[in-house]
């Protein structure tokens, strides 16, 4: 059975696909999101973001949610410390509140987009098992569990492994040659000392100029959130057993022989099994052919290696096709050429400058500059 669905279908009931949502909600324009989660709290949502006045920002308040997005915001959390191996302090910088990069619980700020919009307007246990073109820009997506609907405007806001990417572009993910592991480290203050000391009231980042990386955050109270990014094949990692929590703790270790004991803590004592999360980008520039009724956002437009910017650019995307479609209420494809213009170029800017695998990992100054660096705005 397939049912028609009113208004603008967004598949996916990430950041992007809300801040869709709610925009649109603004200009009185209805949309239904379908997300193949069963509910909102059916996996964990992730780290600490920091929201960028230059794009974040500016989506929020189109979204009109600035005020609420000032309450969720982790204060002193934009401070940063840059460390050598050996634990040396090389750079330095306080939260003095006058950043323009924010810091907030990526679960929280999803949250206040879930609570913004009308009850009904996110249908959970939606996963998509194809999408397929009716013609003049209708589009008809299945679902595994669920009648099929039919739209005139269908939005990908899928992620890295977008259902409806296929209907635009040939293009599929391919590692990036960099994964990261994950681990937590919980009250970190009274049991693990010496690496909060190192970590500081922010984030800290351990550079070794070469194939390895040691990062950390201080979330709510005093949890550490640790991001070890190794430059590795896929297949080093695929012969590491993350079934496995000592085992893989060991060989991570390894890698990390010689490090500040204080640093390696970060993963020798987490209180989780380290995760691993491979990295995977899309080509650089990558663009497409305007189809009628639809379009990307987000990691499903422009996926590239974390750098602060994913989640901005995909709340700003959403932000600027929600306007156009209401600016357009009787002529989608215009908006979505008009969005796409801009959208194309800007991620484009914000894409590696390499190829995945060779790229070389950041000195210390590098990190550094990219710390200190304010964007120019007209």
């Amino acid at each position: 059975m397939t049912t028609d669905t009113p208004g603008i279908t967004i598949i996916g009931a990430g950041l992007g696909g809300l801040t869709l949502a709610r925009v649109l909600h603004v200009h009185g324009v209805r949309a239904t999101v379908y997300e193949a989660d069963a509910s909102p709290d059916a996996r964990p949502q992730g780290g600490l973001l920091d929201i960028h006045d230059h794009n974040g920002r500016i989506a929020l308040r189109a979204a009109g949610l600035d005020e609420e997005f000032r309450a969720l915001v982790l204060h002193g959390r934009q401070a940063m410390r840059i460390l050598d191996r050996n634990a040396n302090l090389r750079y330095e910088r306080s939260d003095d509140g006058t950043g323009g990069r924010p810091e907030v619980q990526r679960g929280d700020l999803r949250r206040m987009l879930l609570d913004s919009l009308p009850a009904g307007t996110v249908r959970w246990g939606h996963k998509v098992s194809g999408v397929r073109a009716l013609g003049r820009g209708r589009h008809e997506v299945g679902f595994t569990d669920h009648p099929s609907v039919t739209t005139t405007v269908l939005v990908g806001a899928d992620g890295a492994w977008s259902r409806v990417r296929p209907l635009l572009s040939p293009a599929v993910p391919r590692y990036s040659g960099m994964s990261f592991v994950e681990t937590y480290l919980h009250d970190a203050d009274t049991r693990h000392p010496a690496a909060a000391e190192l970590v500081g009231d922010g984030g800290m980042f351990a550079i070794d100029p070469g194939q390895r990386q040691l990062g950390a955050h201080r979330e709510k109270g005093s949890t550490l959130h640790a991001y070890v990014a190794l430059r590795k094949p896929r297949e080093w990692f695929d012969a590491i057993d993350f079934g496995d929590p000592s085992a893989a703790t060991a060989g991570i270790l390894r890698e990390f022989d010689g490090w500040a004991p204080d640093l390696t803590a970060l993963i020798s004592a987490s209180d989780t099994p380290p995760l691993f999360r491979p990295i995977h980008t899309l080509p650089i520039p990558h663009r497409w052919d305007q189809v009628p009724g639809t379009t990307l956002i987000g990691d499903a437009a422009h996926l590239s290696p974390p750098d602060g910017e994913g989640a901005n650019l995909a709340m700003l995307d959403a932000a600027e096709l929600a306007q156009a479609l209401a600016a357009h209420p009787d002529a989608p494809d215009t908006a979505i050429a008009t969005y796409e213009r801009a959208m194309f170029p800007r991620s484009a800017d914000h894409g590696p400058t390499t190829e995945p695998g060779t790229a070389v990992d950041p000195a210390l100054q590098d990190v550094i500059d990219f710390f200190t660096y304010t964007p120019q705005t007209a």
